[in-house]
This record gives structure tokens, C-alpha cells and sequence, in this order.
């Protein structure tokens, strides 16, 4: 029997746990599916003594329609149509840990910063297509990049305050990766292309995107591809 003097403090495990959450927030195709990030956010939450928060969660994401039936991944797919977003999917998660103080960002914008990016980057994304490097170049590093450094897979790139309740602002990118039965999946662009601005925060789940053009055709042809299958 284990005796409860050789137990770790609470403290440690809490410092343990948002560890983990990072890592699996920055590196997903390591971790498994969305699922791993909720059974995460609810230990986490669970251990603060706080376990009611992540119904309460869920809730305002139903209520915005940023939750499906097979949770934030089908409500990215509605609206990115890209292939797999589990980047986005995770960024979702990177807010609610923000809010919750669990986020460890490299990079805080300070009020200027944010104020500019707020007032910008909608109109900078839908007036033409813009790269990973385009979006490093006009508003510098991001606070967190979900999803790994490789050129040839998407990830999203999230900007944030030290005030939580500043919503994170998203810029989702995709490199057009496509399956191919000889070589497996396949970059398209040198880089990722952005799809789409995302500002988090409350109000409708649809109306948080900015597309840019090259994400304003991707929804034009799933739209068309859909009417046609139906």
C-alpha cells in the first residue's frame, strides 16, 4: 500500500498536468484526437477544484455552434474545409486553457499590439492571399503555434494578451496537402497559405472568420461539391 506521505503535492501535479496540456497543445499529430484535450482540460480542472467549468464550457460552445456531434472538429470542418484541421480544433482548446491560465505563451502582445492587430488583420487578410511568412512579417511571432514547424502541414498560428479576457486572435493555415496513393500526403505551396482570421471570444461561432481569398474559394467549391452530391 502506497502511503500517502509519498503522494506528490497537489501543486506539482497541477504543474505536471499544464506540462502536458502545452505539449499536446503545440504538438497534436503526437498526441492522438481532440479526445486526449478534453480528458486534459477536465483532470486540470479537477485538480483546481473547479470541475463545473468544463460543462459550462461545452455549453457556450454548443450555444455558439463551435460544437458538433464529434465535438469542435466537425464545426471546423463546416467552416475551414480543410483536410483534418486539427490545428484549429486544437486552438479552440488553446483559448479555453488561456482563459483558464494554463497557457504558456512565448510571445504577449502588449495593448498597442493587440489593438493593431484587431483593427488590421481582417482587412490584411481579405485583400489577398497571404503566407506563413507574410502573416510573421506584419505582425511578428505568434504567442503560440498549434501545430509543429513543418513547412509542408498547416497549423494555426494564435496571438494573445497577459489579460485573459482578451479574446485570441487565430490565423489558420493549410498547405493544400492532398492524399496521394504513391507518395502519401503532399505539400502544395512552399508554405502554408492562410484561410482565415478567427477572433475568439463570444457571439456566433461562424461569424469569428475572416477569409482570405484562397479560403473564400475552398468555400465556394465544397459548397458547389456538396449541391452536387446532394
Amino acid at each position: 500500500m502506497i502511503s500517502s506521505d509519498a503522494l506528490v503535492p497537489s501543486p506539482d501535479i497541477r504543474a505536471h498536468f499544464v506540462d502536458r496540456l502545452n505539449s499536446v497543445l503545440r504538438r497534436p499529430g503526437m498526441w492522438g484526437d481532440e479526445m486526449i484535450l478534453r480528458v486534459m482540460c477536465q483532470d486540470l480542472l479537477y485538480v483546481e477544484g473547479r470541475p463545473g467549468l468544463w460543462h459550462q464550457q461545452q455549453t457556450a460552445w454548443e450555444v455558439s455552434g463551435a460544437w458538433s456531434v464529434n465535438g469542435a472538429k466537425g464545426a471546423f470542418e463546416r467552416h475551414l474545409h480543410a483536410d483534418g484541421p486539427a490545428d484549429a480544433v486544437v486552438s479552440l482548446y488553446g483559448e479555453f486553457a488561456h482563459r483558464a491560465g494554463w497557457l504558456r505563451a512565448v510571445r504577449v502582445l502588449d495593448a498597442g499590439e493587440y489593438a493593431r492587430l484587431r483593427a488590421t488583420a481582417p482587412e490584411w487578410a481579405e485583400r489577398e492571399d497571404r503566407g506563413w511568412s507574410d502573416v510573421a512579417a506584419e505582425f511578428g511571432p505568434p504567442s503560440v503555434r498549434f501545430g509543429g514547424s513543418n513547412p509542408r502541414f498547416g497549423k494555426t498560428l494564435g496571438y494573445v494578451t497577459a489579460d485573459p479576457a482578451d479574446p485570441m486572435v487565430c490565423f489558420h493555415l493549410w498547405n493544400g496537402t492532398r492524399a496521394d496513393s504513391l507518395c502519401g500526403w503532399t505539400a502544395e505551396h512552399a508554405e502554408p497559405v492562410v484561410l482565415a482570421i478567427r477572433v475568439g471570444g463570444a457571439g456566433a461561432f461562424r461569424d469569428s472568420f475572416t477569409y482570405t481569398p484562397e479560403g473564400a474559394r475552398r468555400r465556394s467549391c465544397f459548397r458547389e461539391l456538396t449541391h452536387q452530391l446532394d
